[in-house]
């Protein structure tokens, strides 16, 4: 039985995120992708990223059996099995001592802060702050409110259709979360805009 699941948004932006992580990674180190979804995105960017660990991980079952068989279906030998990562506990898997691959010095993650309660949030910005290395880099790509407002029309009948399924989920404010990144250690250095509405933010552990 194939698991896969499939993303058209996975499919439409992957191609302008792999050039900015091309451009901004360190130079080694292990990748943690922070909530894989499909797993269409790790497989698109493991081969492509050859001198890097990528380590996926999921909270739901559903979509940790789609990495799984995503990787079966695209193998690269620099991409490992997803792990089952909780943001909000105050240990994650790679944490436990038992991890390999260690240093990681990059979080990607995609997707994911505003179809969450913003604990889940507030949950990644705490855990890249305790386990990336000193000038290890976050990666948070979504849409964000700039200055409190949506940066387009389109991004507003969203976020209005974010909170009907539940009122804990919204487009996160730019500034609120890059203030919460700062009390953890992580320092701001870009927001690039991307397609769609979209920013890739872009943190540095001090």
């Amino acid at each position: 039985m194939d698991r896969r699941q499939y993303s058209a948004s996975s499919q439409r932006n992957r191609e302008p995120i792999a050039e900015v992580l091309l451009s901004r990674l360190p130079p080694i180190g292990t990748i943690l992708e922070v909530a894989s979804g499909s797993g269409e995105h790790a497989v698109h960017f493991a081969p492509l990223l050859p001198q890097y660990c990528w380590q996926t991980t999921n909270y739901e079952e559903d979509q940790i059996e789609s990495v799984i068989d995503w990787i079966a279906h695209s193998p690269s030998p620099n991409l490992r099995m997803p792990l089952r990562l909780d943001t909000t506990e105050s240990y994650w898997p790679v944490e436990t001592g038992g991890y390999a691959d260690m240093p990681i010095t990059g979080i990607f993650n995609a997707n994911m802060i505003h179809i969450s309660p913003f604990e889940v949030c507030e949950g990644l910005l705490a855990g890249a702050g305790r386990i990336l290395t000193a000038g290890g880099r976050l990666f948070i790509y979504g849409p964000f409110k700039v200055g409190g407002t949506q940066t387009a029309p389109t991004n507003e009948t969203f976020d209005q259709w974010l909170k009907s399924r539940n009122p804990a989920y919204a487009i996160r404010d730019q500034e609120v979360v890059i203030d919460l990144a700062s009390e953890n250690g992580l320092a701001h250095l870009e927001a690039i805009p991307m397609p769609a509405n979209n920013f890739l933010q872009i943190f540095e552990k001090q």
